[in-house]
């Protein structure tokens, strides 16, 4: 049996090898030009992502490029010579939105699989058929789609491979086809540079243009003013509904400009939901446990079980982001010698450890401190805090960017966590 796709964010290098470390199969992301995340986009360049690329082709995963972008005219040439550039790198596939770029894409590098973004729109199996003529292996279906017509298009199109997100920002407009931050400061969304509008408080007003007379409207308690503001999508409970329709080839997160823990804890809950449903013990409960340490807006399973007219809870009117159960406090960089600390660390504090899959961990108690193992939890447990330079330290914080010694080398990438508390900043309703 042919196991679905796990597609993982890559906002930057060190994320994209989080990724796959944890267990993403493919992962998508590209440099700034023609993306609809320039901000992450500019975190690589040329070299990086051809260094990202080798690095997934060496563990036999694929590199997906985002040239996703809707370009005015005069970036036609400019276009041109991208396609050609990150062609030569070697992707495994390229994703776009547009008809245009879809027949220029192929017409200069036919070797490249093309795959269609989600902002296509694609709703049914005729334009889904229009797009597989035009050379599309497999498009990204559109978010406010149902399971239901996934099966039909799959159906009528059985070698077209189909993509849906499974988990991650969700936008307010329809498929992400917003002008809202175009208006309000000039960032063109379907270019790349979105301003998140959308997450902002705002206040309702009444206006009589005969008298010129303004009235606010006051809100309800508990009404909100976050009004454009989608809670962030998870379907890590629907998992083994959506692999047993079998018309799924592949499940992507969204997050791209989010944190590495997020690319970690995404990729490897995910990764055990899949496997666990092809072993036969699916347990959404755990799955979201993990997936709720995460930041969030609030979860919602939006509308790929659910029709959009029976949802009533995909909104968060009170705030725009909230801690998880869980901070980071570390993570350990790719020496495995060393961790770089990313809240706060004490001596005596008990961390828990998270690691990638198949990463084999042995207990130790030496001078520096103590890794261990308690009721299937494996922790940290600092003695001493030194330094690289051996200086020691009697607390780091987030500010210090020293690098500090293990007490035994770990699996690069292992977050160190704490339980979160109320003063670690949820951003609530103003």
């Amino acid at each position: 049996m042919k196991k679905v796709e796990l597609l993982s964010p890559a906002g930057n290098l060190e994320k994209l090898k989080i990724a796959i470390d944890y267990g993403a199969d493919a992962v998508y992301g590209g440099v700034s030009h023609f993306s609809l995340r320039i901000r992450s986009g500019k975190e690589f360049d040329l070299v990086s992502f051809k260094e990202g690329i080798d690095y997934a082709h060496a563990r036999g995963r694929k590199v997906y490029v985002t040239i996703n972008g809707f370009p005015f005219n005069s970036q036609l040439k400019l276009l041109k010579e991208h396609i050609a550039t990150m062609a030569s790198l070697g992707p495994d596939a390229f994703i776009v939105a547009t008809p245009g770029v879809l027949k220029l894409a192929h017409q200069i590098a036919p070797k490249i699989p093309l795959h269609l973004s989600t902002q296509a729109n694609v709703m049914n199996v005729l334009d889904a058929q229009v797009y597989y003529d035009m050379g599309a292996r497999r498009i990204i279906a559109a978010r406010e789609i149902s399971l239901k017509d996934l099966i039909i298009i799959k159906k009528e199109l059985p070698d077209l491979e189909i993509e849906v997100f499974v988990h991650g920002s969700m936008c307010f407009a329809y498929s992400g086809r917003c002008l809202i931050s175009t208006l309000q400061s000039g960032r063109v969304p379907n270019r790349g540079s979105c301003a998140n509008d959308c997450r902002f408080p705002y206040e309702m007003y009444a206006a009589n243009p005969e008298t010129g007379t303004l009235f606010k409207l006051e809100e309800h308690e508990g009404v909100g003013t976050y009004i454009m503001n989608s809670k962030d999508l998870n379907l890590a409970s629907h998992m083994k509904e959506i692999l047993d329709s079998g018309c799924i080839d592949s499940v992507k997160v969204e997050g791209r400009t989010k944190s590495p823990y997020y690319a970690a804890i995404t990729a490897k809950t995910y990764r055990r939901a899949i496997d666990d449903f092809y072993a036969g013990k699916f347990d959404g409960d755990v799955y979201q446990r993990e997936l709720n340490t995460t930041q969030n807006r609030g979860f919602t399973d939006a509308y790929l079980i659910n029709r959009p007219f029976e949802k009533h809870d995909a909104q968060n009117l009170d705030f725009t982001m909230m801690m998880g159960t869980h901070q980071v406090a570390a993570i350990v960089d790719e020496s495995r010698e060393f961790f770089e600390c990313k809240y706060k660390t004490f001596p005596g504090d008990n961390m828990e450890l998270v690691f990638p899959e198949g990463s084999a961990l042995e207990a130790i108690d030496n001078d520096i401190g103590t890794v261990f193992c308690e009721n299937g939890q494996w922790s940290i447990r600092f003695k001493q805090l030194i330094a690289e330079s051996g200086k020691v330290w009697d607390q780091v914080h987030s500010g210090n960017l020293n690098r500090f010694k293990l007490p035994c080398v770990l699996p690069a990438y292992t977050f160190f966590r704490i339980p979160a508390t109320e003063d670690m900043g949820t951003v609530t309703k103003s």
